[in-house]
């Protein structure tokens, strides 16, 4: 019972991990503008992300536009465009792993083995994708806070982070946990079987034997 909660719950933690990774993947909100010091245009607001970049207006429905070559954008975010391509590519592939060694819970002990080395296959891939996830937010996140305090970043170009990089923290954090449950699991299972295998064996022959001893034991006990 407590073995099934926790393939539960590892999967549902998975999933979230796996639905935020493509949903940071395709938001535009990975850098938005500041308004700071003479830069006080509030009515207009730019969001810059790895496929776009939008401007939102007050009173004007918001904008968006593919950039024209990739060439065009920062290290970091050409980066981010195929490390988030790795991480959401890697975290359906360990959902899907993890769908399957669950449907083996219900098959005999024989099969317990297989079903370990299969989820132990999906943590490892949870905390790959957790980490390949977390590389780009950081790297965007502190290449954002150095230009915030670069005295030699026109201000105008000055960029705070955005709602995508706090998203990026949590899914990143939701697929390692995930990871986590699921090797814990894994080691778990190894240490029930193994303690299953070192019982001594229930042998028919050796329980014939000891009765038999028993027996005659008994009957010279009453013939002294």
């Amino acid at each position: 019972m407590v073995s099934g909660a926790l393939q539960v719950a590892g999967l549902l933690i998975g999933g979230i991990g796996m639905i935020g990774t493509f949903a940071v993947t395709g938001m535009p909100q990975w850098r938005v503008s500041a308004f700071i010091e003479h830069n006080i245009i509030v009515f207009e607001t730019i969001w810059e992300g790895l496929w776009m970049h939008c401007i939102r207006q007050a009173n004007i429905r918001m904008q968006c536009k593919v950039y024209d070559s990739v060439l065009a954008l920062s290290a970091d975010l050409q980066a981010s465009r195929g490390l988030m391509c790795a991480g959401s590519a890697l975290s359906s592939l360990a959902f899907l792993v993890a769908a399957v060694g669950m449907k083996c819970t219900r098959c005999r002990q024989s099969s317990w083995p297989a079903k370990g080395y299969i989820l132990l296959t999906a943590g490892l891939l949870f905390i790959l994708s957790g980490a390949i996830t977390l590389i780009p937010v950081c790297w965007v996140a502190s290449t954002i806070i150095k230009d915030f305090y670069n005295p030699a970043v026109n201000i105008a170009q000055k960029r705070e982070l955005g709602e995508a990089l706090y998203l990026g923290w949590v899914a990143a954090f939701c697929l390692l946990a995930a990871g986590a449950i699921f090797c814990c699991f894994c080691r778990c299972c190894e240490k029930t079987r193994n303690y299953g295998y070192s019982a001594p064996p229930h042998h028919p022959l050796h329980s014939q034997h000891l009765h038999r001893t028993t027996e005659s034991s008994y009957s010279r006990s009453q013939y002294v």
